[in-house]
């Protein structure tokens, strides 16, 4: 059988792992393994479609939706100015948005993403995102990324 679906895809059927923090039927979100500053999280549709301009407007309505509730917690759970978002979609050719906890603009640039990130940290860091999810309500979205 060929070998099929990006990268993401494969994290999203559970064929890769992925320290998911939000999944409901549209969109799953999950902490990148190269992290710009710690809480760096990516929101994926489900579907594999690559540039974002392709995706659905439905869909896209609820990707950044769900963004949106993802940078408020993020926010209030590290120390940051502020949550930055890219799109930039050259890494992986299935559309995500990237959130980044950020100080400044320069906390932006991917020539500073740490590709050697504790998983220790990194899990830390994805409990620590879920708990402030379920503080938020989101139990149900949050209960469904933890069986991923």
């Amino acid at each position: 059988m060929a070998d099929t679906g990006t990268i993401f895809t494969k994290i999203i059927r559970g064929e890769l792992p992925g320290r998911f923090v939000w999944r409901d039927d549209q969109v799953v979100a999950f902490l990148t393994i190269a992290p710009l500053r710690p809480g760096h999280v990516l929101v994926v549709p489900i579907d594999e479609i690559d540039r974002w301009t392709d995706v659905p407007p439905d869909t896209w309505l609820h990707v950044c939706d769900v963004s949106q509730r993802i940078a408020t917690v993020l926010e209030r759970s590290f120390d940051c100015t502020r949550v930055g978002l890219i799109i930039a979609g050259l890494e992986v050719p299935h559309c995500h948005v990237h959130l980044v906890p950020i100080q400044s603009e320069a906390d932006l640039d991917f020539a500073r993403a740490d590709h050697k990130a504790d998983g220790a940290a990194l899990d830390a860091v994805a409990e620590r995102i879920r708990e402030g999810l379920r503080a938020a309500g989101y139990d149900d979205e949050v209960s469904s990324a933890s069986m991923s």
